[in-house]
């Protein structure tokens, strides 16, 4: 949640502080430096939104800066799950929910699978809600000293609305972690069958859902279906936890490739939820020198400082989201609880939209050397002008670039020789239905 300030109010204060109000006293001010950051942050939320239409003449985009109303509060979620992982709720489903909870912008950060992304970015565009594609890796630290145990550790990538700049080698790569999952649910269930719980991966498969890599939380709601344990809490605090009799690992990564990895394909890497490893000291110290952004910093619960304190040493910004999965009951933050103060916020989006600006530009660049269907298809993946097999809802190519630019760069950005260069090739391109056709260039 963005508020003027962040500032977390004591209720107990509450009553004095409304009565003082009514008898004329002065509200808490937001500093300069916050009142221009929440500027900053409000015009980029409400681009294209009926919010800024009555003061904006631009495209709706990730970048153009337009003239809006400051709103006192905007509600971030930077952390969420949908079925198309471990979450309940289909990605619409989620957005809904979001949407009922206050929530602007929301990123979805299934596990290892980025597939829920377009049904969550159409149904973000019913609601008025912006989204930032996201995935939240799993992968394995291992310690360079010898008395070190390995650990797993999950890193959050956030990408531009266009997308990862190499999405077919991030997809290899997510293909082969949730590959391992299958594989660790089958040593998960083997587990549980040696300690005389019996269990089939079928069941497990079948909850999970059609094409979903399983993890320990559809093995928990097998347990519980089963009858043995009452709850997924029970399933998890007696046999899934981390090191547990039935806990086991699959094929994750190193935590260092996937740091690597996410910043090769134009996202920022951000460690997901410290506080739930052993060594989080020498974790983060590692990711940093690979080149770690930022760190989960804020909970439903309030800022955590020992992890905003090694966010501060080790130069990282500070993050935070509900990781809503859907699951019910009072031990899940619900979508929205997260008190994200706008400084943070603007802080992150001073860092990401530079990333995000190249990985649209290497995605142009891609398409300029090879202007087919294929990779026209990749450019408008997770934006909003779909393009559908064999037809390009946006005509030529000239006009293709034209209108993608104006949607996702400012003015000044696409002011330059690059883009100049870009334009000047593609107005040599047409696309029809048959699939492209590029005309020789008379020299």
């Amino acid at each position: 949640m963005v508020g003027g300030d962040g500032y977390r109010e004591n209720p107990k204060k509450n009553a004095n502080k409304k009565k003082k109000n009514k008898r004329g006293g002065a509200k808490r001010r937001m500093t300069v430096e916050q009142t221009v950051a929440h500027k900053s942050v409000s015009e980029w939320v409400f681009l294209g939104s009926s919010a800024a239409a009555s003061s904006v003449t631009g495209p709706d985009d990730d970048f153009a800066v337009v003239q809006t109303k400051v709103l006192e509060k905007l509600v971030f979620d930077m952390h969420s799950h949908s079925i198309c992982s471990d979450g309940f709720l289909s990605p619409s489903k989620l957005v809904e929910r979001a949407h009922q909870n206050g929530v602007k912008v929301l990123s979805l950060t299934d596990h290892d699978t980025m597939s829920g992304i377009p049904e969550a970015m159409e149904a973000a565009r019913k609601f008025g809600i912006k989204i930032i594609p996201g995935v939240e890796i799993s992968t394995i630290f291992s310690p360079r000293v010898e008395s070190g145990m390995e650990e797993p550790v999950h890193i959050l990538a956030y990408y531009s609305s266009c997308g990862p700049s190499k999405l077919e080698e991030l997809e290899k790569f997510l293909a082969n972690i949730r590959e391992g999952r299958f594989l660790r649910a089958e040593n998960m269930v083997a587990k549980l069958n040696e300690l005389k719980l019996p269990l089939k991966i079928e069941h497990v498969a079948k909850i999970a859902g059609n094409g979903v890599a399983p993890g320990r939380v559809h093995v928990a709601r097998a347990m519980v279906e089963a009858g043995h344990v009452e709850n997924l809490k029970q399933a998890f605090a007696r046999y899934l936890y981390d090191g547990g009799p039935a806990y086991s690992t699959g094929s994750e990564p190193d935590a260092e490739e996937a740091v690597q990895l996410i910043r090769e394909t134009g996202g920022v890497a951000v460690l997901a939820h410290p506080w739930a490893l052993k060594d989080p000291v020498a974790i983060i110290r590692r990711l940093k020198e690979t080149g770690l952004h930022g760190i989960e910093v804020y909970r439903s619960d309030g800022k955590l400082a020992a992890y905003s304190d090694l966010a501060d040493a080790y130069g990282l910004v500070k993050l935070g989201g509900s990781d809503f999965h859907g699951r019910g009951g009072h031990s899940e933050s619900n979508l929205g609880s997260v008190s994200l103060p706008v400084l943070a916020v603007h802080e992150f989006l001073k860092l990401a939209r530079p990333i995000w600006c190249s990985a649209i530009t290497e995605i142009l660049e891609n398409y300029v050397k090879d202007p087919s269907e294929a990779n026209l298809e990749l450019f408008v993946k997770f934006g909003r002008n779909r393009v559908t097999k064999g037809v390009s809802p946006l005509g030529c190519g000239n006009e293709l670039i034209k209108q993608c630019l104006s949607l996702w760069l400012t003015n000044e950005e696409r002011q330059n020789a690059e883009f100049e260069a870009i334009k000047s090739t593609l107005s040599h391109v047409s696309i029809n239905q048959g699939g492209l056709e590029v005309p020789t260039r008379s020299e």
